[in-house]
């Protein structure tokens, strides 16, 4: 697939990264020379530097035979006009543009033929807000993935000493739960993947990774580790677009506190929101969080645009007896590192952005698409359309169908009913399967498993 990606900061060249290593033809635009050399080092890649949204520069990008267009600069409007330029000059089949700004997109009219035609809106900050909220409603969980329309859930939990199946064989799993379905479908045990199977044995500090109904999650974590008490008091450190979206998000069922650093953002802020304490300072003070009884607080959650920042408040807040914290960081280098410490959960926006526009890059119906472990798995939502004859897993058993190494089908949603995935569970027309993928270089074999053949009508 030819396409061009807009913008060479922190999310353009994570996605960048992401779609050379899949054999596509990538064009990068940006005005910063040093960044696209930067680029051209690390990948195979194409770059033209200048205005992302000038004719002539997309011109010199071959936007007249791409087809996509990522616009994910720093500026809306560049994203937007680009859009639009790729549309009526170059009649660019796909455009996806990044949107930050909540006064554009309280207009989804603005989006449409006649104004702005973007196809698809990404908003970083709203996947990153919804991301750190599922984490908040399932204490313990080091992810939690919504699939098939949140009726499955794919949760990645840490096991440690006290869970019931640690130290026992999986197949013990279903016998401790009469009635609840789950598949175990990844395990990694000291950054290594282990298959999962009836007989291997939960480890502590194994992350595991499981699927089962949205409704049965919870009683699934309590027997891999102890369940957390449900968090009540929530200390949000940045006002920013994050900070904000997730106070207001939280503050109707929980007791928020806020802190700015900006005196005039926070009392903008305090005039916006409701039911959340607002307070200006840095949240990097350490008298500061002691005074707002940060030893009292459930959670932490470093927001700022400074991954330094953000680094070093949630130390401090876990230094001064917060039960867990959490910070943003874009560096990708870091996130590793951050959670091998003190720190319970790095989040990397990218990621988060990321599994978003891999939906729509995906050959066959992909519906789904998340980025896990860094970018190295993969979980993701397809759609079986066809019939017997021209679909490779249709009218067959998982045990029939030839998946890759690596790859595991753990549920299938049929309708409303959701179906946890067995060795003679048969495939049916317009099923969602709900896979894992241990290597994404996989992907590519699974996605023909997906495609109909020529004869389908």
């Amino acid at each position: 697939m030819k396409i061009i990606i807009l913008g060479a900061g922190q999310v353009g060249s994570s996605v960048a990264e992401n779609l050379c290593s899949e054999a596509n033809d990538i064009t990068v635009v940006d005005t910063d020379v040093r960044r696209l050399q930067e680029l051209q080092v690390r990948f195979d890649l194409r770059t033209v530097v200048g205005q992302a949204s000038h004719p002539d520069v997309l011109a010199r990008a071959g936007a007249e035979d791409a087809d996509m267009l990522l616009a994910v600069t720093n500026s809306d409007e560049t994203n937007m006009v680009a859009c639009r330029v790729a549309y009526n000059l170059f009649h660019t089949p796909t455009k996806i543009a990044r949107v930050r700004s909540l006064e554009y997109l309280n207009y989804p009219q603005l989006f449409s033929p006649d104004a702005f035609p973007v196809d698809v809106l990404i908003s970083p900050e709203q996947l990153v807000t919804d991301y750190v909220q599922r984490l908040i409603e399932f204490p313990g969980a080091l992810q939690v993935l919504d699939f098939a329309r949140g009726l499955v859930q794919l949760v990645a939990v840490k096991t440690y000493h006290g869970g019931p199946l640690v130290g026992r064989e999986l197949r013990e799993l279903s016998e401790h739960m009469p009635g609840i379905e789950t598949r175990v479908v990844a395990i990694f045990r000291r950054g290594q993947s282990v298959v999962p199977q009836g007989s291997t044995v939960i480890e502590v500090d194994d992350d595991v990774f499981f699927i089962a109904a949205t409704k049965n999650c919870r009683a699934v974590m309590s027997e891999l580790r102890r369940l957390d008490n449900p968090y009540k008091r929530i200390m949000i450190a940045g006002g920013g677009n994050i900070g904000k979206r997730l106070a207001k998000a939280l503050e109707d069922d929980y007791q928020v506190k806020l802190i700015e650093h900006n005196p005039g953002r926070a009392r903008q802020i305090a005039e916006e929101l409701h039911h959340t304490t607002v307070l200006q300072g840095d949240a990097t003070d350490e008298d500061l969080l002691s005074e707002e009884n940060i030893q009292d607080t459930d959670i932490f959650c470093a927001l700022t645009n400074d991954d330094e920042d953000n680094i070093l408040s949630a130390m401090l807040a876990k230094k001064l007896g917060c039960r867990k914290v959490m910070a943003l960081i874009n560096r990708a280098a870091y996130v590793d590192l951050m959670e091998s410490g003190s720190i319970d959960i790095a989040i990397s926006p990218q990621q988060a952005m990321i599994g978003s526009l891999l939906a729509h890059i995906r050959r066959g119906d992909v519906a789904v698409v998340h980025s896990l472990r860094r970018g190295a798995a993969e979980a993701i939502e397809a759609v079986a359309h066809g019939d017997s004859r021209t679909s490779k897993v249709i009218g067959r058993a998982i045990e029939d169908i030839k998946l890759p190494a690596g790859a595991t089908i753990g549920a299938i949603a049929r309708g409303d009913e959701v179906l946890i995935a067995h060795h003679d569970t048969v495939i049916e027309a317009e099923d969602h399967v709900i896979l894992f993928l241990v290597d994404k270089r996989r992907i590519s074999e699974v996605e023909r498993l997906f495609q109909v053949g020529v004869t389908f009508i």
